[in-house]
């Protein structure tokens, strides 16, 4: 294990030159006005976005849809709270399953290196009846992992429980406790359990990243929690995946401490 934390931080150190830091006071990282402080990456032009994928229209952060990539912070962070509204558009992939985005963490290592499409990272999702999965999304230079209490659901898959067992993801999805196992994925269905809001209303996602644990919350409601993640620190992303997005009240704040914690190391 020792040897993987020190590859995982080498990769981080290299992200465009920067170590990640934790940010000391509240961040506004889309300002409703334009891209400032966000670099693109689509996996069909690369760094180039000449289709406006990602662009503003009335004051939001606009994803049309059309194709796949990401938006992501220019600079990589740490220790932090990232909290976002997110609303889905009209338009779809043109098939049958759900709409589908996610906000990745601790993105490390080159852009597009993991299938030409993503960075390394720990996907929170965004995915009708999916809101607070995590997936690790790792390439052959940087591993991405951590480990979560579980307990098996009816459909034999993990989902996050306070005192279940310990179980370490490297590539499979650690689902959110309430996940629906009867759940079908077909486009605007909903689980029985739900967290996210319907279809034309704005969800709110906060995740707070503390040293190497990453908790989730969907709508002020904690649906999943991971620890021991590797890397603990990069850029956040915002996904496209073939789905309009509508996203405000994108910021960064800083970790709250009570008195007797202490602050993690500059």
């Amino acid at each position: 294990m020792a040897r993987v934390v020190l590859v995982a931080l080498v990769a981080l150190a290299g992200v465009a030159g920067a170590q990640p830091h934790a940010p000391t006071a509240r961040m506004v990282a889309f300002n409703g006005k334009d891209l400032s402080g966000f670099t693109t990456w689509l996996k069909d032009t690369k760094a180039a976005d000449p289709r406006r994928v990602f662009r503003v229209t009335d004051g939001l952060l606009h994803v049309t849809g059309d194709g796949f990539g990401y938006l992501a912070t220019d600079k990589p962070v740490r220790d932090y709270r990232v909290r976002l509204d997110y609303k889905w558009g009209t338009r779809t992939d043109g098939g049958k399953y759900v709409r589908n985005s996610g906000l990745l963490l601790h993105a490390t290592g080159p852009d597009g290196g993991a299938g030409g499409t993503w960075m390394a990272s720990v996907e929170v999702q965004l995915a009708q009846g999916c809101a607070g999965d995590l997936i690790p999304i790792r390439t052959k230079d940087v591993p991405v992992a951590f480990a979560s209490d579980v307990k098996l659901g009816p459909d034999k898959r993990p989902r996050w429980s306070p005192g279940g067992t310990k179980t370490v993801f490297t590539g499979r999805q650690l689902w959110w406790n309430d996940h629906d196992p009867d759940f079908k994925e077909l486009l605007d269905t909903r689980g029985r359990r739900d967290r996210e809001s319907p279809r034309d209303g704005w969800t709110t996602v906060e995740c707070v990243c503390d040293r190497d644990t990453i908790t989730v919350s969907i709508n002020g409601t904690v649906v999943n929690r991971a620890y021991d993640v590797t890397p603990a620190g990069g850029k956040i992303l915002l996904q496209c995946e073939g789905f309009e997005l509508f996203v405000r009240n994108f910021e960064l704040l800083p970790l709250v401490k009570s008195p007797s914690t202490p602050a993690s190391p500059p």
